[in-house]
């Protein structure tokens, strides 16, 4: 599967396929950015196509990949299990806290996690 975008909950989402590349520089998170550009406004990527970098915070790798989200005013949903990464580190537990309670950079378990928070902030 490549990947595509879908319709999810009245919102364009690009849905990466979890075998693609991986997102191992900010060129890729560049080049997600500009893929998103063709008709979406959410990026839904697979924790397994994020680098491990992504989730050691002393790397600063997700910060730069989040940035580039907010600064085109787009969503980034990471979808999948993180709970490893994150009892191993405080910090990430602090991050994912703060990023979900945000509208820009959503971590959530599963695709219908996504629906419920793409539903949660629907205009009205």
């Amino acid at each position: 599967m490549a990947d595509v975008v879908r319709e999810r909950e009245g919102v364009p989402v690009l849905e990466c396929d979890p075998d693609g590349p991986p997102i191992a520089t900010v060129d890729d998170a560049v080049e997600l950015v500009g893929s998103v550009f063709l008709g979406a406004r959410v990026a839904a990527v697979p924790v397994r196509r994020l680098d491990e970098r992504f989730f050691a915070l002393g790397t600063r790798f997700a910060g730069e990949v989040m940035q580039k989200f907010v600064n085109y005013r787009l969503r980034l949903a990471v979808v999948g299990d993180i709970s490893a990464h994150l009892a191993s580190s405080a910090a990430l537990r602090a991050l994912v806290a703060e990023s979900n309670r945000s509208d820009h950079v959503w971590f959530v378990p599963d695709f219908a996690a996504l629906d419920d928070r793409l539903r949660a902030t629907a205009p009205r």
